[in-house]
């Protein structure tokens, strides 16, 4: 338990015990004082001072202070009013909230005991049928036992939904890094086999006294074609069912104009533009920059209401690159502008291969926009 909690159960003794007083003395919110006042104050105060440990041991605390309700029950007779319910009520609903199925129907058992006896040693019930309707204030016991059990079963929802999306995320990232190293690998793996093309071309030039060159490209050649097998079986064991096996180019930037279009048939209104000066990038930063604004244009076409614009913005830096997808639609529920969904996740992660930084959220003017800044060289 936190200070605040020992604090917050402090102050509920202090209350009680003081309501409790001015009921026994003074006969404030009393319907029927019983026997002698100071057994009556001694019993508020004991039931009261029970409470403190109400959160560490519900069922103790409820327990105890039955017991020593119906000890005084039983010695001088059940008072009516407002106090000798109060401290009963407090640890029924603890029992209800923060105890387990069985332990907490034993709880309620032992509240409904209370009352049953309170109604029976009530010497204002002289007979039978005014013993069982005074059965009634089970009532407040009961509703304070699902009130408790309530909002447990709430609370234990909520650190369900939490885990769940938790899981849910971590599900995402690891898919988004086997994606990514699917992509890798096919940009490596193209890349080597360009390698080992070229090194066979230059081997077939040379002449007959080029014995030393022929076998180190020979070596080239053998460990490039290594490295590409080694590559092919990598990129099938990542590689889902159904999905292409073959090791082919994949895309960049330049493709960005292609990827527009597919949008706009979609009904997406996009603008595309550049700024800088446009230059060639390593092919796993192309691909990053690509898969960002595919991503971007996807989660505008899945989460924005009625955009009348889309913007697709590339600023080539002195050393970095900066991609902005800003669209003027309204959010619908569960989109990236309200929880952190897997696409943003995906993002986030190909950006942080590469040293870079994302930004989303709602714009100031309406709608909403993405902006991925990546240094042109891997950090």
């Amino acid at each position: 338990m936190s200070r605040r909690s020992w604090a917050f159960d402090i102050a509920v003794v202090l209350a009680v015990g003081l309501l409790g007083q001015l009921e026994a003395w003074l006969g404030i919110g009393s319907t029927h004082r019983q026997g002698p006042l100071w057994a009556q104050s001694l019993l508020y105060a004991v039931t009261a001072l029970l409470l403190v440990g109400r959160r560490v041991r519900p069922l103790a605390c409820l327990s105890a202070i039955v017991v020593v309700s119906v000890a005084e029950f039983v010695a001088v007779g059940s008072p009516e009013g407002f106090a000798v319910s109060v401290a009963p009520l407090i640890a029924t609903y603890t029992v209800g909230n923060r105890l387990q199925w069985p332990r907490s129907c034993l709880g309620l058992v032992l509240s409904v005991v209370l009352w049953v006896l309170w109604a029976a040693l009530d010497p204002v019930n002289r007979d039978l049928a005014e013993r069982v309707s005074s059965l009634v204030w089970l009532t407040p016991a009961l509703v304070a036992w699902l009130l408790g059990a309530l909002v447990r079963a709430g609370r234990l929802n909520a650190e369900q939904r939490a885990v769940n999306r938790e899981q849910r995320a971590s599900r995402a990232v690891a898919e988004e890094r086997n994606r990514i190293a699917r992509e890798l690998h096919d940009v490596i793996g193209h890349s080597v086999s360009v390698m080992t093309v070229q090194a066979s071309a230059v081997r077939r030039r040379l002449t007959a006294d080029q014995a030393v060159e022929r076998q180190a490209l020979e070596s080239v050649e053998s460990v490039g074609r290594e490295a590409l097998a080694e590559m092919r079986r990598m990129v099938g064991a990542l590689r889902g069912v159904g999905e292409d096996h073959e090791l082919e180019p994949v895309p960049g930037l330049d493709q960005v104009d292609r990827l527009a279009e597919k949008f706009r048939t979609a009904g997406l209104p996009v603008s595309f533009s550049v700024t800088g000066v446009a230059r060639d990038l390593a092919p796993g930063l192309d691909l990053t920059a690509y898969r960002l604004v595919q991503e971007g244009l996807t989660n505008t076409l899945r989460h924005a209401r009625d955009p009348q614009r889309v913007e697709v913005a590339v600023a080539y830096g002195a050393d970095r690159i900066e991609l902005a997808i800003r669209d003027d639609g309204q959010r619908s529920s569960g989109s990236p502008a309200t929880e952190k969904g897997s696409g943003l996740l995906g993002m986030r992660e190909r950006v942080t291969v590469y040293g870079g930084s994302l930004v989303a959220g709602v714009r100031p003017e309406g709608g909403f926009e993405l902006v991925a800044t990546l240094p042109m060289e891997p950090t």
